[in-house]
Formats: C-alpha cells, sequence, structure tokens
C-alpha cells in the first residue's frame, strides 16, 4: 500500500525531471543561436577587418554605407517575411512549419528582388563613389535576404544546427570570394564577394529544408498576417532607419571617414554582438513557448536575458579598453585611432540595447505589436536624434555619446511597456473568470 508522503515523492520527481528537461531543451537551442551568430558575426567581422585594411577610411566608409543600407532592408524583410513566421510557427507540426516557410522565405526573396531592382536604378545617380556599390548590392539582396529567411525558419523548428551549418558554408565560400575581391581592390568588388558567397549558402538552405521559396505566396503571406507583419515592418525599418540617417547625417557633417569610424569601433564590439544576435534568433521563439507553457516566469526570462546580455556587454568593454594600441593597429589599422576613443559610449550603447532587448523578446512573444512598434519607434527617434545632434555638437565622438543616451532612454521604455502588457495579462484571466 502506498503512503502519501510517497505518492508525493513519486509526483515530485517526474515533476523535477521534467523541469530539467525543458531546461536542458531551452539551453541546447539557445546554445545553437550562440553557435550560429558566432559563426555569421566571425565571417562579418572577418569582412569588416579585411576591407578596412585593404580600402582604407574613405573607402571602407563607403563600403559601411551599403552596409547600412542593406540592414534597413533586412528589417524590411525580417518584418513582413520571418518575424511571423517566429512568432506563430515555433513549435508548431512539421506540415503547418513547412507551408508556412514556403511562403515565407518566398516573401524574403520577392522583397529583395523589388528593392535591389530600385538600388540598380539608384546606383547610376549617387555617382562614382558609392554608385557603384549600390549597383553590386541591388543585384546580390535577394540571395542575401535568402540566406538569412532559412536561419529565422530553422530556429522557428528548433533546428538551430541547421542555420549553423548554413552559415559555415557562407563563410567558407568567403573565403576565396575575398581574395579575389582583394585583387581587384574596389568597394563594389568587396560587395560582390559578400552578397555571392550569401547567394551560395542561400541555395543550400533549399537542400538542407528541402523546401523551395514560393514568390507566388508572398501576396498570401502578407495578407494574412498584416495584423503583425506591417507593425513589425515599421518597427524593424525604424531600427534600421534611425541607423542609416545617422550615418547619413555624420558623413554630411563630418564627413564618410567618420562613418567608417564608427563602423570600426561597432567591429571592436564585434564578439559581443555575435552573443546579443544569436540570443536575438532564438529568444522571441523561446519566450513564446514559454508563454505557452509557463507563462507566470515570462517576466523574470526577459529580465534575465536583458540583464545578462548588459553585464556581458560592459565585461566586453572594459576588456577592449586594457587593448594595446598595437594589437588594435593590427585589427583596424588607420581606423583604430578613431575607433579607439569611441569604445566607452559604444559599450554603454550596446549594454542599454542588450538591456531592452529582453523586454523586446517578451512584448513580441505576447503579440503585443502595437505597443513594441511604440518602443522601437520613440527609441529609434531617440538613436537618430542623439546620432545627428551629437554630431553637430560635438563631431563623431558626440554622436557616439548622443546613442549611448538614446541607448538608455529606450531601454527603460521597453521595460515600462513590457511591464504594462504583463499586468494587463494577468488582469485579463481574471474577467474572463468573471464573465458567466
Amino acid at each position: 500500500m502506498t503512503t502519501e508522503g510517497e505518492k508525493t515523492t513519486a509526483t515530485a520527481a517526474p515533476a523535477g525531471s521534467a523541469r530539467r528537461t525543458v531546461t536542458r531543451a531551452v539551453v541546447g537551442r539557445l546554445s545553437w543561436g550562440l553557435a550560429d551568430q558566432a559563426a555569421s558575426s566571425l565571417s562579418n567581422f572577418a569582412v569588416g577587418v579585411y576591407v578596412a585594411r585593404s580600402l582604407g577610411l574613405t573607402a571602407f566608409g563607403v563600403f559601411s554605407l551599403a552596409w547600412v543600407t542593406y540592414g534597413v532592408v533586412l528589417s524590411v524583410s525580417r518584418g513582413l517575411a520571418t518575424d511571423p513566421l517566429v512568432v506563430r510557427f515555433s513549435g508548431v507540426p512539421d506540415a503547418s512549419w513547412r507551408g508556412a516557410v514556403a511562403r515565407s522565405s518566398g516573401t524574403a526573396l520577392g522583397v529583395g528582388a523589388v528593392i535591389g531592382a530600385g538600388c540598380l536604378a539608384a546606383g547610376p545617380v549617387l555617382g562614382s563613389s558609392v554608385g557603384p556599390a549600390f549597383v553590386c548590392l541591388g543585384v546580390m539582396l535577394p540571395g542575401l535576404l535568402l540566406q538569412d529567411a532559412w536561419r529565422y525558419s530553422f530556429f522557428a523548428a528548433g533546428a538551430g544546427r541547421k542555420a549553423f551549418v548554413n552559415d559555415v558554408v557562407w563563410g567558407v565560400a568567403l573565403v576565396p570570394a575575398m581574395v579575389v575581391a582583394a585583387r581587384v581592390g574596389s568597394v563594389a568588388a568587396f560587395v560582390l564577394a559578400w552578397g555571392g558567397s550569401a547567394a551560395v549558402a542561400a541555395l543550400y538552405g533549399c537542400f538542407q529544408s528541402g523546401i523551395r521559396p514560393r514568390l507566388t505566396g508572398a501576396r498570401e503571406w502578407v495578407r494574412d498576417h498584416r495584423d503583425l507583419g506591417y507593425r513589425y515592418l515599421v518597427e524593424n525599418t525604424s531600427v534600421s532607419g534611425a541607423s542609416q540617417l545617422r550615418a547619413y547625417g555624420l558623413g554630411a557633417i563630418v564627413g564618410v571617414g567618420a562613418v567608417g569610424v564608427i563602423r570600426g569601433s561597432e567591429l571592436l564590439l564585434g564578439p559581443f554582438l555575435a552573443v546579443l544576435m544569436g540570443l536575438t534568433l532564438v529568444t522571441v521563439a523561446e519566450a513564446a513557448r514559454m508563454l505557452r507553457q509557463a507563462p507566470h516566469r515570462l517576466g523574470r526570462f526577459c529580465l534575465l536575458l536583458g540583464g545578462g546580455q548588459a553585464v556581458a556587454a560592459l565585461l566586453w568593454g572594459a576588456v577592449l579598453l586594457l587593448m594595446p594600441d598595437r594589437a588594435g593597429e593590427l585589427v583596424l589599422g588607420d581606423v583604430w585611432p578613431g575607433a579607439s576613443e569611441l569604445i566607452v559610449p559604444a559599450t554603454l550603447s550596446v549594454a542599454g540595447a542588450g538591456l531592452g532587448s529582453g523586454a523586446a523578446a517578451g512584448l513580441r512573444a505576447l503579440g503585443a505589436a502595437r505597443l513594441s512598434l511604440r518602443c522601437q519607434l520613440f527609441a529609434s527617434a531617440c538613436y537618430a536624434g542623439g546620432g545627428i545632434g551629437g554630431a553637430a555638437v560635438g563631431g563623431t565622438i558626440g554622436s557616439a555619446w548622443g546613442v549611448a543616451t538614446a541607448s538608455a532612454c529606450g531601454s527603460a521604455v521597453w521595460w515600462l511597456q513590457l511591464r504594462s502588457a504583463l499586468r494587463e495579462r494577468h488582469r485579463t484571466p481574471l474577467r474572463e473568470e468573471r464573465t458567466p
């Protein structure tokens, strides 16, 4: 005969085992996110350093303008295609996931084709210094966006290993492409090398998934998920658009070389940004899973996520401050002297962004697109205003401190809105229980 105490022990043991299993699964998925972003960021870091050392400060500034523009286009693609996929198709049955991925990846491919055509048309108008880089970017955009779509698709399915392998393929393809670009010695050649190697990985993604992107399904996908997609589109483009406005404003006020210095400071933070971006790949999906399984733990999960990233950013900034000038010059060449002056404000900016990203993951998991849009518009306005206003007052370093201040303000707003959304969610079930 089983006693009451034995029953309690028998019940507690499977529950504890189940919690450990869930924890291991979450840690495993987060680990693949970090590994994948490490591979991606390492290749991006290598490209940035190689271009900086090969072309010099001014040409590196031109390359950075093309890079920032790609970031804006990537935000459009994610807002319309992959962000709704991650929110609504994480952890769903395979058949549902495959159908969604076919339409989502087709949407990403379509965005690349449309905006790429715009870059091709704008290139000749921009002149001989910047124009060729934008023409080449236009040609490469479809492959770049499709490769990114595969990454998010794999993480939505909990298959982070496949995303990691895809990024490794991109990195391997980059090596011979960069060697050829260095022999040509132009910004356009480097843009083609970077985008062409991404296209190789995008094609490999089709074989990995066994899915063909459905361009014809793009309109249906955008229509079915317009309640999230349009808000995420505005939210994402406000981030990258603010970055682009800052870059263009800084170039106009201080000079194109200043854009290269800012990019150089970002490269110094590259290893930590790899962690930040890697977690971003999986945190929304994990927060969405937690919301379904243990909604009362969502706030704590977001706080640990954001706080951990902020602390890690500060620690990495401390390491950079101890870096000798000889090592910095070895990495960035002529870009190092200016970039080294921006380590403190750049670190504070990234720490603020990391703290806010925890709250952002929670809002997206809750499907609170209206609140997250409000937060992002505020944060982006602060970023652009602080970056350009700071440049007008204090040049390049003034722009860096303006962005650091904006990052802190934006993070505070993200957390206030998440707190409000969680309170509203806790109140709603009570109302429903009182309703006859």
